[in-house]
C-alpha cells in the first residue's frame, strides 16, 4: 500500500478536537482511511458490525470486486485459472508463492505434496473415537487440530522453514483426512493414497475405491473436482479466513488455526450454503412446485429463503457460478444424467429467478453454491460432506493467508473493541437487602 497525499479529517459536533488521518491506496480497489490513532487521539472507537467497511489487514493474495463480479488470485482472473491455468496444485503454488510455477517448480511442488499425503498410522485410532454418524466437519475439526500432536518439528511459527513444511503437510493431508472421514461414516476400510495419481484423482480414489474391485479414474470427473477446488481455494477476508488470521495472531500453531477455520466454515451461512441449496431443491421436489415456492420466498413472513442465489460480496454475477454451471453440464453429460429430475428442477428455478423482476431488482443471481452441490451430488459425494470438500479446497487459501499474516511486520494480536450497552458501574448491595 502507498501513502496518499490526501488526508481524511474527522470533525466532531461535541466540541472534541478534529483529527487528521492518512489515506492509503492499494494497487486496485477502494482507498482506506487509517484509523489506528483514532482512539488515542479522541477516546472514540469506530462501530462496524460485520466489518462491512473495515480493512483488517493488507494482503496481496486475493482481490474481489463485487460490483464488477471479479475474483483475482494474485492478479489472475479466476476464469482464466480455472480454464487455462492448469490443475489445482498449480493454483496452490500461485497462492502460496505469488507467481505461477514454471515446469521445474511445478514438478518439485507436486512431488513434495504427493510425498506428504499419508497421515500417521495412529490417526486411525482418532477416528474410532467418533460415532459413525458424526458430521464430517466435526471429525475434521478434531483430526486437523490433532495433527499438531504428530508434527512437533514444524510448530515454530517464527521459522520460515517450519511454516513451509506445515503448509505442505496441511495441503497434502487434507484430502486423506476428508476421505477417511467419509470411509469411516459408511463403515468401509480406509484407503491409502497413491503417489502415481494427481491430487484430485488421488482424492477420488481414496473416496470411492474399495479392496474388492479395481477403481477406474474418470478424467472428466477429476477435472470437475479440480475446478471445484480451484474456484473455492481462496476468497479474500471471508469469515473463516478472518478466523484463521485471528487465531494465528495469538501465535497459535498452524494446525490449530486451520481447525478454527474449519469450525467457522461449518456454519450454514458460510460453507454450508451449497448443502442448503441442494436441500432446498429436494424440498421443492418438482418443477410444478416452483411457483408456490417463489411466492413463499417473496412473502417475508413465510421464513422461506432462496438458497444459492445472491452473495454478500458480489453485487453482480458470481464469476465462479458461470464456470461451475459449465462443469455441471459436463459432469451430467458424462454420467448420462441430463434428465436427472433435480438438475431439471434447478435449471427451471434458475430460469424463473433470472426473469422475475423481484429477484432481478435485488440482484439475486445464482452463485457458485447453487451449482456445486449438484456437481458434487453427481460425483457421488454425500451432502454431509459438501462442506468438507469446501474445507479441502480452502485449506491452501487459509494457509497462504496465515503465512502472509505471520510475515507482516504490522501484525498484532487481534483485539476488536465494543460499544458497551450494559449496566454502568454499580455497587453490590448487601446480602440482607437483595
Amino acid at each position: 500500500m502507498t501513502n496518499s497525499e490526501t488526508k481524511a479529517t474527522l470533525s466532531f459536533s461535541d466540541g472534541s478536537p478534529s483529527i487528521e488521518m492518512p489515506i492509503y491506496k492499494g494497487s486496485i480497489g477502494p482507498d482506506v482511511i487509517d484509523i489506528r490513532k483514532l482512539y488515542g487521539a479522541t477516546g472514540k472507537f469506530t462501530y462496524d458490525p460485520g466489518f462491512m467497511s473495515t480493512a483488517a489487514c493488507n494482503s496481496s493474495i486475493t482481490y474481489i470486486d463485487g460490483d464488477k463480479g471479479e475474483l483475482l488470485y494474485r492478479g489472475y482472473p479466476i476464469e482464466q485459472l480455472a480454464q487455462n491455468g492448469g490443475d489445482f496444485l498449480e493454483s496452490c503454488y500461485l497462492l502460496l508463492n505469488g507467481e505461477l510455477p514454471n515446469a521445474e517448480q511445478k514438478q518439485k511442488f507436486v512431488d513434495t505434496v504427493t510425498k506428504h499425503t499419508m497421515v500417521h498410522e495412529q490417526m486411525q485410532f482418532f477416528f474410532r473415537g467418533f460415532r459413525r454418524d458424526a458430521h464430517p466437519m466435526s471429525v475434521l475439526v478434531g483430526t486437523v487440530g490433532a495433527l499438531a500432536s504428530f508434527y512437533h518439528d514444524s510448530l515454530d511459527i517464527n521459522d520460515a522453514h517450519h511454516r513451509e513444511v506445515s503448509a505442505i503437510r496441511l495441503i497434502a493431508k487434507m484430502p486423506t483426512l476428508v476421505a477417511m472421514a467419509y470411509k469411516y461414516s459408511i463403515g468401509q476400510p480406509f484407503v491409502y493414497p497413491r503417489n502415481d495419481l494427481s491430487y484430485s484423482a488421488n482424492f477420488m480414489y481414496m473416496m470411492f475405491s474399495n479392496p474388492c474391485e479395481p477403481y477406474k479414474v474418470n478424467e472428466v470427473l477429476v477435472r470437475a473436482l479440480d475446478r471445484i477446488l480451484i474456484l473455492h481455494a481462496d476468497h479474500e477476508q471471508n469469515a473463516s479466513t478472518s478466523t484463521v488470521r485471528l487465531a494465528g495472531s495469538s501465535g497459535a500453531n498452524p494446525f490449530a488455526c486451520i481447525a478454527a477455520g474449519i469450525a467457522c466454515l461449518w456454519g450454514p451461512a458460510h460453507g454450508g450454503a451449497n448443502e442448503a441449496a441442494l436441500s432446498m431443491l429436494e424440498e421443492i421436489g418438482s418443477v410444478d412446485n416452483i411457483p408456490r415456492f417463489i411466492e413463499q420466498v417473496k412473502d417475508k413472513n413465510s421464513g422461506v429463503k432462496l438458497m444459492g442465489f445472491g452473495h454478500r460480496v458480489y453485487k453482480n454475477y458470481d464469476p465462479r457460478a458461470k464456470l461451475m454451471r459449465e462443469t455441471c453440464y459436463e459432469v451430467l453429460n458424462e454420467l448420462g444424467l441430463q434428465d436427472d429430475p433435480l438438475f431439471k428442477l434447478a435449471m427451471a428455478l434458475e430460469k424463473i429467478a433470472l426473469e422475475d423482476e423481484y429477484f432481478v431488482s435485488r440482484k439475486l443471481y445464482p452463485n457458485v453454491d447453487f451449482y456445486s452441490g449438484i456437481v458434487q451430488r453427481a460425483l457421488g459425494i454425500p451432502t454431509a460432506l459438501f462442506t468438507g470438500i469446501f474445507a479441502l479446497a480452502r485449506t491452501v487459501g487459509w494457509v497462504a493467508q496465515w503465512k502472509e499474516m505471520i510475515s507482516d511486520p504490522e501484525q498484532k494480536i487481534g483485539r476488536p473493541r465494543q460499544l458497551f450497552v450494559g449496566s454502568p458501574k454499580r455497587d453490590v448491595p448487601a446480602i440482607d437487602k437483595r
